[in-house]
């Protein structure tokens, strides 16, 4: 067995097997183990979490008479005489009577002499496989499996069926699997003896064994015991995980960014209007958090309108005053726009100095950004993903915010907050997430919640309404214009006649282009660049027009 690599070691002995290379595995060479990369399956501890999505019920039957074709059928028969094709690619048939029914095998391309010795004359064999009809005869083409009656304890009455790719077959992956079981250790219990009585769950090599040879359909299901088992075992270990990495991060060292709130202060009396508890109570947090000699890695959760960007700013804003900066970074060019016309007011009236950095910036523009920059005197970026770029670099980056964080992912929200030496890291989303499921997926992150909407904020409606009745939606909108509201339009049309069921663009155009509704309504297409499309978004921030169409 291959002497297990410099990584391995940190893992018990025991262990080793699971982790060797696949070709170590029974059947399994390298031209197969290549195939398996295509199934995430590098090694048999992989093989082990492969389980099958559904099976073939193999029980015995004595005869094939009254069974519902087409269906699979495992019967004994004897094997009677051989009538070979009559032209090149024909099928052979082969007679075969079981208790109470002649019927036929049929193969197409095989030598005569190779089916002489599958199915020798005169002799008993175990066939199993599809059963259907053929000018009113039954028959059985290509059988799954032909075994001596000796042999038919091999094939297990329910046969797990697993998820294939090319260059892998159903034996082939079983003779893996059964392989991969064959080292799986006995491991010591880590599931809470009380919990795990009271869900009946078998221990982990028992539940393993029983998933890959389930007896049933019920079997297969994800609240059979079993696999309820491995599941669990699955999310424990991921929380542990998690709480690993929270505890290493919490233990990280970190730069303490004490603030005497006179920034904010300023800020919040310039407002019209004061912020909710929840906010208040957030600001508190992550200024708690920052006030720490180790990292911050917090998440902030809230819907939409419930005043995010706000605790971000002020969260901000105690980093310049520790004498720090703060990055703000959104998915999109729109969205980091919208941001950073939205804080000027409140970076003016805090005296502080916000910049933005976007991929449209070049050359000139571009290297006065980066050096004001790391000379410290932007003291507040918002950027999109050109602020990952190497040679942006921060005089003292205290507080990397990441808006929209599932639009990013981990590697990318540490790979900012490494833009400083011990930066803290503050994510906001407005997606509305459970805590269990918060606890699940941010489980490396503490977790701020905004529950309240500030007073007077009103709430966005959305409607799903079918194509054919877009003269109502353009005929509903005159009736909320008087209102103030700004109705944003959503439609999948397209130039192409492969989609000729979904609206033109000329189709919307002229529905929309009434005498009330001249130079109220706008577009916003993907296929506009951004020097295109920011300034209709920004027109339409302003308030004309009133009336937005954009493509999905």
């Amino acid at each position: 067995m291959a002497r297990p690599h410099r990584r391995d070691m940190s893992r018990p002995e025991l262990l080793f097997p699971l982790f060797a290379g696949l070709e170590t595995l029974e059947g399994v060479g390298p031209k197969t183990a290549q195939a398996f990369e295509a199934l995430a399956v590098a090694r048999p501890k992989d093989l082990l979490y492969l389980l099958p999505y559904a099976g073939t019920d193999r029980r015995r039957r004595d005869t094939v008479q009254g069974a519902a074709f087409p269906t699979t059928v495992t019967v004994e028969v004897t094997i009677g005489a051989h009538f070979p094709a009559r032209r090149k690619g024909g099928p052979t048939r082969i007679m075969v009577r079981d208790a109470m029914l002649e019927w036929t095998v049929v193969y197409f391309h095989a030598k005569g002499d190779y089916l002489q010795k599958l199915l020798p004359t005169g002799q008993r064999r175990l066939l199993s496989g599809k059963v259907e009809t053929f000018d009113g005869v039954a028959q059985m083409v290509h059988p799954d499996h032909v075994l001596r009656p000796e042999e038919a304890a091999e094939l297990p009455p329910y046969e797990p069926v697993y998820p294939l790719t090319s260059g892998i077959t159903q034996k082939q992956i079983q003779k893996a699997a059964q392989s991969a079981l064959a080292r799986a250790p006995v491991l010591p219990e880590w599931i809470d003896p009380a919990l795990k009585a009271r869900e009946a769950w078998p221990d982990w090599h028992a539940a393993v064994t029983s998933a890959h040879a389930p007896d049933d359909a019920a079997a297969l299901a994800a609240t059979h015991p079993a696999r309820a088992r491995l599941a669990y075992d699955e999310f424990f270990a991921h929380q542990l995980t998690l709480s690993l990495a929270r505890q290493s991060m919490r233990r990280g060292k970190g730069i303490a960014s004490h603030a005497t709130g006179a920034l904010q202060d300023k800020v919040l009396k310039s407002l019209p209007y004061a912020p909710t508890a929840a906010q208040s109570r957030a600001i508190r947090d992550i200024a708690a958090d920052m006030a720490t000699p180790l990292r911050m890695n917090r998440l902030l959760q809230g819907d939409v309108g419930a005043g995010k960007t706000l605790v971000a700013f002020l969260a901000l804003l105690v980093a310049v005053e520790a004498r720090g900066q703060g990055v703000m970074m959104a998915p999109t060019e729109i969205l980091a726009r919208q941001h950073f016309e939205g804080l000027e007011r409140l970076a003016a009236a805090a005296g502080v100095r916000l910049g933005i950095l976007t991929g449209r910036d070049k050359g000139a523009d571009r290297a006065a950004k980066l050096a004001d920059l790391v000379a410290g005197r932007i003291q507040i970026l918002v950027g999109t993903h050109a602020v990952f770029q190497k040679d942006v670099e921060f005089a003292d980056l205290r507080l990397a915010v990441v808006d929209e964080q599932h639009r990013f992912g981990v590697a990318q929200r540490m790979e900012l907050g490494a833009k400083g030496q011990a930066a803290d890291v503050l994510v906001m989303t407005a997606t509305p997430i459970p805590r269990s499921l918060a606890l699940a997926s941010y489980g490396d992150m503490d977790v701020s919640v905004l529950d309240e909407k500030p007073a007077g904020r009103k709430p966005i409606k959305t409607a799903l309404v079918a194509v054919e009745r877009m003269d109502e939606v353009v005929g509903h909108l005159p009736a909320r214009w008087p209102r103030a509201s700004r109705p944003i339009g959503s439609a999948p049309w397209s130039r192409s006649p492969r989609w000729s069921t979904w609206p033109r663009r000329s189709s919307v155009s002229s529905r929309c282009a009434r005498p009330w509704a001249m130079g109220r309504w706008g577009w916003c297409m993907a296929r506009c660049r951004p020097p295109r499309r920011t300034p209709r978004w920004r027109v339409s921030s302003r308030g004309k027009p009133r009336c937005w169409w954009q493509q999905r």
